[in-house]
Formats: C-alpha cells, structure tokens, sequence
C-alpha cells in the first residue's frame, strides 16, 4: 500500500493520511445534509437523495484515490445543486428528471472531451479572472438561497421582492446565533466548522421544540430506488432544454478546474510550469462521478475545495481519500439524523459557503 501510494517520494505516513483523511470529511461533511435538503426543492425526495448523495461521494472519492491517487474527495457540487432546484426545475418549469438527464449528459461530455485531451487544453485557455466571475455568481445565488432558507429574508411585494424577515421568530433567532458560532469557530480555524455549525443548531432546535425530533439516530439507509434510474434523457435533448445543458457543463467545468489547480498548488503538486502532471486522471475521476451522480438521483459531482483542509494536515496521496470515502458509507447509517436537519440550520451553512465564493481568493479550508 505505501509502494502504491509512493508514500515515501510524497515524505507521508499511515498516520499522516488517516488524519488528513478525517479532516476532509469532517470538513465537508455538511453536504450529505444540505445537499438533499436543498434537491428536496425540485421534489427529489429527502431520504432517497441523503443515499444517492453519499453513494455518489463514496464513488468518486474511491476513484479518485485509487485511479488518480489525489487527496481530492469528490461529492455534489454546491451551486450546481441549487442551479438545478431553484432555476431549472423551479423557475424555468422542467422537471427533475429531465435536470439530472441534463447532468448526465454533460458528464458523457466530460468523459470524452477528458479522454481526448481537449479538456485541459480548453483550462488552459479560460482567463482566470472569468474562472473567478464564475465563482462570484454562484456564491451570490447560494447566499441569498440561505439567507431565504433561514428566514433572515423573506418575499416581498412588487417593487420590492425580497424583505427583512421576522428576526423575533424562533428558528430565526436560532439561525443568527448558529451562524454567529459558525463563523467564531471558521476564525479560530476549527476543522469541520460548518457541520459543527449545522449539528449544533439542529440540537438546540430539538431542545426547544422547533423541530420534531426523530424517531431515531441510527438506520439501515433509506433506498434509493425511488429516484434511482428516473433521468429523463430525451427530454433533455429537446432544443429548448439545450441552454440548461450548456449551463450545467459550463458550470461543473470552471468549478472542477478552478478546485483543482488551487488544491494541486496547495498540495505542491504542480510542476515548474505551475501544471498539474497528468491532470486527465483526476479530470476523468470527476467525468465519471458526474456520470454516475444522475443515475443515482443527485446532481453534479466534483473536486471539492474543502480537501484542502486535509492537505493542511499533510495529507499528499489517494490514501486520503480511501479514508474519507470509508467515513462517508458509515455516514449512510445516520441519514435520520441527517434528513431531520431543518432549514434554519443548514441554511446558515449556504449563508457562508456562498459568501466565500464571492471572494474566491478566500475559499474555506
């Protein structure tokens, strides 16, 4: 296992993995909660999206250590899943079959354009200030959905569609205070700030009857059957859902690029010229996570930046992400907990992951 990872040209350990392996999960972890909740929108159901977004993780993290032998973990892109519910299927009025169809295909896009070597060459090509816009965009989309999430904002009237929300409501004041502790302990740099963030308020708001505990903490995992397989294919092909399609590839493109180019460099892994050496694989990893993620019933899937925080703690190979792909499916027997997350605590997550985006020179870590 060391002589396959090359645990000794990358000056790495056991310890050193596993370490930085459970530091990414626990860093990014708050997907398997916002991720479904946020899908839930488009009418994916909960429970069967918390399996398939797990799954879909667990894939394309094992893939991407044992193929590319990166210390980037894969799972459901923040931004894209929002594109999906709240632009695609809630406002332009398609279904969610016909959105995951769409992701489908811009997977089997990514797949042939990585094999082909065209895919690099087109990263290469984009200026990195329209990479950086692309990010802008995206973290503004994400803040307002949690800032409306949790009830910090709320619908206006004509000429005035978005007002303040009633800040003496419970969940309200409960979402300020989650926040507030989220970003307390973001600035005194504690790993897995967010999913500490959302578990907390989830806590407090059972203890104050907010929200209906569950029945139970461990399960076996819901099924995935009800979305399993439900992509609508032909109907994304249709001429007027061909902008969508473009949008999701454009989308999942610069953020695949942009995350792994800022982890490569974080992890010294580029060379002289400030490239990645063979950038196809962890590029395919990503193709065929996104490919797998609509048959399954999620959205698109990629590098994520949050792998950065394992790499801080000197994580330098795939073997970190045998690590965080073996946490994320014993994650899968905790999805009651998961899926009684309400909104007013995984909102204040969307609340700062997109504010980060805003500023992408300051992505979380």
């Amino acid at each position: 296992m060391k002589k396959f990872f090359a645990f000794d040209r990358h000056h790495t350990s056991y310890g050193r993995e596993t370490l930085a392996g459970l530091t990414t999960f626990v860093t990014m972890a708050y997907i398997i909660i916002v991720n479904p909740a946020i899908l839930e929108a488009a009418g994916i159901p909960r429970g069967p999206s918390t399996t398939a977004t797990i799954l879909a993780s667990v894939f394309g993290t094992l893939f991407m250590g044992i193929y590319a032998k990166r210390p980037f973990a894969i799972a459901p892109y923040m931004g894209e899943n929002a594109f999906v519910s709240f632009t695609v299927v809630k406002a332009l009025g398609f279904t969610w079959q016909e959105a995951l169809g769409a992701v489908f295909l811009a997977g089997l896009a990514f797949i042939v354009l990585t094999v082909l070597k065209i895919r690099s060459w087109l990263a290469d090509a984009i200026p990195s200030s329209l990479k950086y816009s692309f990010s802008v965009g995206i973290g503004m989309f994400i803040t307002f959905i949690g800032l409306n999430e949790t009830g910090l904002v709320v619908l206006g009237v004509p000429g005035a569609p978005v007002r303040l929300g009633n800040l003496a409501q419970p969940s309200v004041i409960l979402a300020l205070c989650g926040l507030l502790l989220t970003v307390l302990l973001m600035l005194r740099k504690i790993r897995g700030a967010l999913i500490i963030g959302i578990l907390t308020t989830t806590l407090l708001s059972f203890l104050f009857g907010i929200t209906r505990v569950p029945d139970s903490i461990v399960s076996l995992p819901p099924s995935v059957a009800p979305i399993f397989l439900q992509l609508d294919i032909s109907g994304a092909l249709t001429p007027k859902f061909l902008p969508v399609v473009l949008t999701i590839f454009v989308m999942a493109f610069a953020d695949t690029i942009g995350a792994l180019i800022g982890l490569s460099a974080r992890a010294d892994l580029l060379d002289e010229k400030a490239n990645l050496p063979e950038i196809e694989k962890p590029m395919l990893a990503d193709a065929l996570a996104t490919t797998l993620a609509p048959l399954l019933g999620t959205s698109t899937t990629g590098a994520y930046v949050e792998s950065a925080a394992g790499i801080e703690e000197g994580g330098r190979t795939g073997f970190v992400c045998i690590v965080t792909a073996g946490l994320f499916l014993l994650s899968l027997f905790f999805t009651p907990l998961f899926t009684a997350v309400p909104s007013h605590a995984y909102g204040v997550a969307l609340i700062i992951i997109g504010s980060f985006m805003i500023s992408p020179l300051t992505r979380i870590v």
